[in-house]
């Protein structure tokens, strides 16, 4: 199964320099890194991420994090992906562009689940 990380390119181009991806201050205030499933990625983006340009989108192959990736409940009592831990970019499968229009929002790539 495949999780998605929506990051500025700077975090995570910082990410690829330490060799592990620690999380976001909101990942780091909340006690993990938050991430979204394929059909939650376009309201995350909307809710968090509106407006905002240079993003990238991080494709996780989610069985290899173990058992620090938890599926909780969250916006409308959807279940998410929490990584309580830092991502290891050994479990990235890949980081795509995620452009903003001119509207405030993104355009999301085609996502496998």
């Amino acid at each position: 199964m495949r999780i998605y990380k929506i990051c500025p390119a700077s975090a995570w181009r910082e990410a690829e320099r330490q060799g592990v991806y620690r999380g976001s201050a909101d990942d780091i205030r909340d006690g993990f890194i938050h991430f979204s499933t394929a059909l939650q990625v376009a309201e995350t983006a909307r809710k968090h991420f509106f407006g905002q340009a240079g993003l990238f989108l991080v494709q996780v192959d989610a069985d290899v994090l173990g058992d620090a990736l938890r599926w909780e409940r969250s916006r409308h009592d959807e279940l998410f992906p929490h990584l309580y831990g830092e991502l290891d970019l050994g479990a990235v499968i890949s980081v795509l562009n995620m452009p903003a229009r001119s509207d405030g929002t993104h355009d999301i790539p085609e996502l496998l689940p």
